[in-house]
Protein backbone atom coordinates (compact mmCIF):
# COMPACT_ATOMS: atom_id res chain seq x y z
CA UNK A 1 0.00 0.00 0.00
CA UNK A 2 1.01 3.63 -0.26
CA UNK A 3 3.14 4.69 2.70
CA UNK A 4 1.61 6.76 5.47
CA UNK A 5 5.05 7.76 6.81
CA UNK A 6 7.85 9.56 5.03
CA UNK A 7 10.85 7.42 4.26
CA UNK A 8 12.92 9.37 6.78
CA UNK A 9 10.35 8.65 9.49
CA UNK A 10 10.38 4.96 8.66
CA UNK A 11 14.18 4.80 8.70
CA UNK A 12 14.12 6.23 12.19
CA UNK A 13 11.99 3.32 13.34
CA UNK A 14 13.15 0.22 11.45
CA UNK A 15 15.33 -1.41 8.82
CA UNK A 16 13.59 -1.46 5.45
CA UNK A 17 14.16 -4.15 2.85
CA UNK A 18 15.03 -3.00 -0.66
CA UNK A 19 14.35 -5.02 -3.77
CA UNK A 20 17.00 -6.78 -5.85
CA UNK A 21 18.17 -6.59 -9.44
CA UNK A 22 15.39 -5.60 -11.82
CA UNK A 23 17.14 -6.74 -14.98
CA UNK A 24 17.72 -10.30 -13.81
CA UNK A 25 14.08 -10.66 -12.81
CA UNK A 26 12.97 -9.30 -16.18
CA UNK A 27 15.24 -11.80 -17.91
CA UNK A 28 13.76 -14.56 -15.76
CA UNK A 29 10.37 -13.46 -17.08
CA UNK A 30 11.66 -13.97 -20.62
CA UNK A 31 12.42 -10.34 -21.55
CA UNK A 32 15.14 -9.44 -24.07
CA UNK A 33 17.33 -6.69 -22.56
CA UNK A 34 19.94 -6.47 -25.32
CA UNK A 35 18.87 -2.91 -26.20
CA UNK A 36 21.15 -0.04 -25.09
CA UNK A 37 18.31 1.22 -22.88
CA UNK A 38 18.41 -2.10 -20.99
CA UNK A 39 15.33 -2.57 -18.80
CA UNK A 40 14.20 1.01 -19.50
CA UNK A 41 13.19 -0.10 -23.02
CA UNK A 42 10.27 -1.94 -21.47
CA UNK A 43 8.79 1.30 -20.19
CA UNK A 44 7.56 1.71 -23.76
CA UNK A 45 7.49 -1.86 -25.06
CA UNK A 46 6.42 -3.93 -22.05
CA UNK A 47 5.38 -1.96 -18.97
CA UNK A 48 3.40 -4.94 -17.67
CA UNK A 49 6.68 -6.87 -17.40
CA UNK A 50 8.21 -4.15 -15.23
CA UNK A 51 5.17 -4.11 -12.96
CA UNK A 52 5.33 -7.91 -12.68
CA UNK A 53 9.02 -7.76 -11.72
CA UNK A 54 8.32 -5.16 -9.03
CA UNK A 55 5.44 -7.28 -7.75
CA UNK A 56 7.72 -10.32 -7.46
CA UNK A 57 9.97 -8.35 -5.11
CA UNK A 58 7.09 -6.96 -3.07
CA UNK A 59 5.75 -10.46 -2.54
CA UNK A 60 9.26 -11.57 -1.52
CA UNK A 61 9.31 -8.97 1.25
CA UNK A 62 10.75 -5.81 -0.32
CA UNK A 63 9.30 -2.61 1.11
CA UNK A 64 11.23 -0.17 -1.07
CA UNK A 65 11.04 -0.54 -4.85
CA UNK A 66 13.63 1.06 -7.12
CA UNK A 67 12.21 2.14 -10.47
CA UNK A 68 13.29 1.03 -13.94
CA UNK A 69 14.69 4.48 -14.80
CA UNK A 70 18.37 3.73 -14.06
CA UNK A 71 19.33 3.79 -17.75
CA UNK A 72 16.43 5.97 -18.90
CA UNK A 73 17.58 9.39 -20.10
CA UNK A 74 16.29 11.96 -22.56
CA UNK A 75 19.44 11.39 -24.63
CA UNK A 76 19.01 7.62 -24.66
CA UNK A 77 15.37 7.83 -25.64
CA UNK A 78 16.22 10.37 -28.36
CA UNK A 79 18.55 7.85 -29.98
CA UNK A 80 15.51 5.58 -30.40
CA UNK A 81 13.46 8.39 -31.92
CA UNK A 82 11.50 9.22 -28.75
CA UNK A 83 10.82 12.94 -28.25
CA UNK A 84 11.26 14.76 -24.95
CA UNK A 85 7.57 14.91 -24.10
CA UNK A 86 7.15 11.16 -24.56
CA UNK A 87 10.42 10.48 -22.75
CA UNK A 88 9.20 12.50 -19.77
CA UNK A 89 5.99 10.49 -19.80
CA UNK A 90 7.97 7.22 -19.79
CA UNK A 91 10.10 8.42 -16.87
CA UNK A 92 6.93 9.19 -14.93
CA UNK A 93 5.58 5.77 -15.89
CA UNK A 94 8.53 4.13 -14.13
CA UNK A 95 7.32 5.63 -10.85
CA UNK A 96 3.68 4.75 -11.53
CA UNK A 97 4.51 1.07 -12.25
CA UNK A 98 6.40 0.69 -8.99
CA UNK A 99 3.62 2.47 -7.09
CA UNK A 100 1.01 0.11 -8.53
CA UNK A 101 3.09 -2.94 -7.64
CA UNK A 102 3.38 -1.69 -4.07
CA UNK A 103 -0.38 -1.96 -3.70
CA UNK A 104 -0.10 -5.76 -3.85
CA UNK A 105 0.53 -5.95 -0.08
CA UNK A 106 -1.00 -4.38 3.03
CA UNK A 107 2.32 -3.06 4.34
CA UNK A 108 3.72 0.32 3.39
CA UNK A 109 5.82 0.26 0.21
CA UNK A 110 8.03 3.22 -0.73
CA UNK A 111 9.11 4.04 -4.29
CA UNK A 112 12.66 5.15 -5.04
CA UNK A 113 13.10 6.73 -8.46
CA UNK A 114 16.41 5.54 -9.85
CA UNK A 115 18.83 8.17 -11.13
CA UNK A 116 21.78 6.34 -12.62
CA UNK A 117 25.15 7.93 -13.41
CA UNK A 118 26.16 9.53 -16.70
CA UNK A 119 28.02 6.34 -17.58
CA UNK A 120 24.80 4.33 -17.59
CA UNK A 121 23.57 6.40 -20.53
CA UNK A 122 26.72 5.45 -22.48
CA UNK A 123 25.91 1.73 -22.01
CA UNK A 124 29.60 0.80 -22.14
CA UNK A 125 30.38 0.08 -18.49
CA UNK A 126 31.59 3.63 -17.81
CA UNK A 127 29.67 3.73 -14.54
CA UNK A 128 32.30 1.33 -13.19
CA UNK A 129 35.10 3.76 -14.06
CA UNK A 130 33.78 7.31 -13.71
CA UNK A 131 35.92 10.31 -14.64
CA UNK A 132 34.19 10.91 -17.96
CA UNK A 133 36.12 14.08 -18.72
CA UNK A 134 33.11 16.28 -17.91
CA UNK A 135 33.01 19.09 -15.37
CA UNK A 136 30.73 19.04 -12.34
CA UNK A 137 28.66 21.74 -14.02
CA UNK A 138 28.25 19.72 -17.21
CA UNK A 139 27.18 16.65 -15.23
CA UNK A 140 24.71 18.75 -13.25
CA UNK A 141 23.16 20.00 -16.49
CA UNK A 142 22.90 16.45 -17.79
CA UNK A 143 21.17 15.12 -14.67
CA UNK A 144 18.80 17.97 -13.86
CA UNK A 145 16.09 17.42 -16.54
CA UNK A 146 15.68 13.75 -15.69
CA UNK A 147 15.61 14.47 -11.96
CA UNK A 148 12.92 17.09 -12.52
CA UNK A 149 10.84 14.67 -14.61
CA UNK A 150 11.11 11.91 -12.02
CA UNK A 151 10.43 14.25 -9.10
CA UNK A 152 7.30 15.43 -10.88
CA UNK A 153 5.93 11.89 -10.67
CA UNK A 154 6.04 12.11 -6.84
CA UNK A 155 8.29 9.22 -5.78
CA UNK A 156 9.09 8.92 -2.08
CA UNK A 157 12.83 9.35 -2.68
CA UNK A 158 15.33 9.72 -5.51
CA UNK A 159 17.97 6.98 -5.57
CA UNK A 160 21.16 8.65 -6.79
CA UNK A 161 22.81 5.30 -7.32
CA UNK A 162 25.83 3.46 -8.69
CA UNK A 163 27.80 6.71 -8.56
CA UNK A 164 31.45 6.04 -9.46
CA UNK A 165 33.12 9.20 -8.19
CA UNK A 166 32.67 12.12 -5.84
CA UNK A 167 32.52 14.74 -8.60
CA UNK A 168 29.43 13.13 -10.07
CA UNK A 169 27.94 12.79 -6.59
CA UNK A 170 28.39 16.54 -6.15
CA UNK A 171 26.73 17.15 -9.52
CA UNK A 172 23.79 14.90 -8.68
CA UNK A 173 23.20 16.58 -5.34
CA UNK A 174 23.29 20.00 -7.00
CA UNK A 175 20.88 18.84 -9.69
CA UNK A 176 18.44 17.56 -7.04
CA UNK A 177 18.40 20.81 -5.05
CA UNK A 178 14.93 22.28 -4.87
CA UNK A 179 13.18 19.32 -6.52
CA UNK A 180 11.05 18.72 -3.42
CA UNK A 181 11.98 15.05 -3.02
CA UNK A 182 14.50 13.57 -0.57
CA UNK A 183 17.42 11.57 -1.97
CA UNK A 184 19.80 8.82 -1.05
CA UNK A 185 23.35 8.76 -2.38
CA UNK A 186 24.95 5.42 -3.17
CA UNK A 187 28.42 4.84 -4.59
CA UNK A 188 29.71 1.83 -6.44
CA UNK A 189 33.05 0.96 -4.87
CA UNK A 190 35.96 -1.43 -5.09
CA UNK A 191 38.74 -2.13 -2.64
CA UNK A 192 37.47 0.43 -0.15
CA UNK A 193 37.57 3.30 -2.65
CA UNK A 194 35.22 4.75 -5.26
CA UNK A 195 35.44 3.16 -8.70
CA UNK A 196 37.38 6.25 -9.75
CA UNK A 197 39.92 5.50 -7.01
CA UNK A 198 38.97 8.25 -4.57
CA UNK A 199 39.12 8.00 -0.80
CA UNK A 200 35.72 6.71 0.26
CA UNK A 201 35.51 8.80 3.42
CA UNK A 202 36.01 11.95 1.37
CA UNK A 203 33.38 10.76 -1.11
CA UNK A 204 30.82 10.17 1.62
CA UNK A 205 31.59 13.60 3.08
CA UNK A 206 30.00 15.20 0.00
CA UNK A 207 26.61 14.35 1.56
CA UNK A 208 27.42 15.33 5.15
CA UNK A 209 25.22 18.16 6.38
CA UNK A 210 22.88 17.97 3.38
CA UNK A 211 19.38 17.75 4.85
CA UNK A 212 17.89 16.51 1.58
CA UNK A 213 19.97 13.31 1.88
CA UNK A 214 18.20 10.68 3.99
CA UNK A 215 20.76 7.87 3.56
CA UNK A 216 24.28 7.32 2.20
CA UNK A 217 26.01 4.11 1.22
CA UNK A 218 26.98 1.70 -1.53
CA UNK A 219 25.43 -0.48 -4.21
CA UNK A 220 26.45 -2.67 -7.15
CA UNK A 221 29.67 -3.70 -5.44
CA UNK A 222 31.18 -6.89 -4.02
CA UNK A 223 29.04 -7.88 -1.01
CA UNK A 224 32.11 -8.98 0.94
CA UNK A 225 33.28 -5.40 1.48
CA UNK A 226 29.90 -3.79 1.95
CA UNK A 227 29.94 -3.90 5.76
CA UNK A 228 33.07 -1.77 6.04
CA UNK A 229 31.55 0.78 3.68
CA UNK A 230 28.37 0.92 5.78
CA UNK A 231 30.34 1.64 8.94
CA UNK A 232 32.32 4.36 7.20
CA UNK A 233 29.24 6.01 5.68
CA UNK A 234 27.58 6.27 9.09
CA UNK A 235 30.75 7.52 10.78
CA UNK A 236 31.39 10.22 8.18
CA UNK A 237 27.86 11.52 7.64
CA UNK A 238 25.91 10.59 10.77
CA UNK A 239 23.10 9.46 8.46
CA UNK A 240 21.45 6.06 8.06
CA UNK A 241 23.26 3.85 5.57
CA UNK A 242 21.89 2.24 2.43
CA UNK A 243 23.49 -0.95 1.12
CA UNK A 244 22.54 -3.16 -1.81
CA UNK A 245 25.53 -4.96 -3.31
CA UNK A 246 25.39 -7.13 -6.40
CA UNK A 247 25.85 -10.89 -6.50
CA UNK A 248 29.64 -10.63 -6.41
CA UNK A 249 29.96 -11.36 -10.11
CA UNK A 250 31.68 -8.81 -12.37
CA UNK A 251 30.15 -7.05 -15.37
CA UNK A 252 32.00 -7.54 -18.67
CA UNK A 253 30.91 -4.49 -20.69
CA UNK A 254 32.43 -5.78 -23.92
CA UNK A 255 30.62 -9.10 -23.79
CA UNK A 256 27.60 -7.56 -22.04
CA UNK A 257 27.55 -10.37 -19.51
CA UNK A 258 28.46 -11.28 -15.93
CA UNK A 259 31.60 -13.21 -14.99
CA UNK A 260 32.60 -14.99 -11.78
CA UNK A 261 30.71 -16.69 -8.99
CA UNK A 262 27.70 -15.77 -6.88
CA UNK A 263 28.83 -14.53 -3.46
CA UNK A 264 25.77 -12.71 -2.08
CA UNK A 265 24.70 -14.14 1.28
CA UNK A 266 21.36 -12.85 2.63
CA UNK A 267 22.59 -13.53 6.16
CA UNK A 268 25.01 -10.62 5.83
CA UNK A 269 22.03 -8.28 6.08
CA UNK A 270 22.07 -8.67 9.85
CA UNK A 271 25.70 -7.51 9.98
CA UNK A 272 24.93 -4.56 7.71
CA UNK A 273 21.98 -3.56 9.84
CA UNK A 274 24.11 -3.86 12.95
CA UNK A 275 26.64 -1.49 11.38
CA UNK A 276 23.98 1.16 10.79
CA UNK A 277 22.28 0.25 7.52
CA UNK A 278 18.57 1.09 7.47
CA UNK A 279 17.96 0.29 3.80
CA UNK A 280 19.19 -3.19 2.91
CA UNK A 281 18.78 -5.20 -0.28
CA UNK A 282 20.53 -6.40 -3.41
CA UNK A 283 21.52 -5.15 -6.84
CA UNK A 284 22.41 -6.93 -10.08
CA UNK A 285 21.86 -10.70 -10.15
CA UNK A 286 20.23 -10.75 -6.71
CA UNK A 287 16.70 -12.05 -7.23
CA UNK A 288 13.44 -12.38 -5.28
CA UNK A 289 14.53 -15.61 -3.57
CA UNK A 290 17.56 -13.89 -2.03
CA UNK A 291 15.53 -10.84 -1.06
CA UNK A 292 12.95 -13.13 0.52
CA UNK A 293 15.65 -14.86 2.58
CA UNK A 294 17.09 -11.48 3.56
CA UNK A 295 13.66 -10.21 4.63
CA UNK A 296 12.95 -13.36 6.61
CA UNK A 297 16.29 -13.08 8.42
CA UNK A 298 15.68 -9.47 9.42
CA UNK A 299 12.12 -10.26 10.50
CA UNK A 300 13.31 -13.18 12.64
CA UNK A 301 15.89 -10.94 14.27
CA UNK A 302 13.21 -8.43 15.32
CA UNK A 303 10.70 -11.16 16.13
CA UNK A 304 8.14 -10.43 13.47
CA UNK A 305 6.98 -11.57 10.05
CA UNK A 306 7.58 -10.11 6.61
CA UNK A 307 3.89 -10.05 5.74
Amino acid sequence: MRPVRTLAEALGAEVLVLDGGLSNQLEAQGCDLSDALWSARLLADGPEQIEAAHTAYVRAGARVLITSSYQATFEGFARRGTGREEAARLLARSVELARTAGEAVREEVWVAASVGPYGAMLADGSEYRGRYGLSVGALERFHRPRIEALAGAAPDVLALETVPDAEEAEALLRAAEGCGVPVWLSYTVEGGRTRAGQDLAEAFAVAAGNEQVVAVGVNCCDPAGAGDAVELAVAVTGKPAVVYPNSGERWDAGARGWRGDMAFDPAWALDWAGAGARLVGGCCRVGPASIGALADGLAAERGGGTG
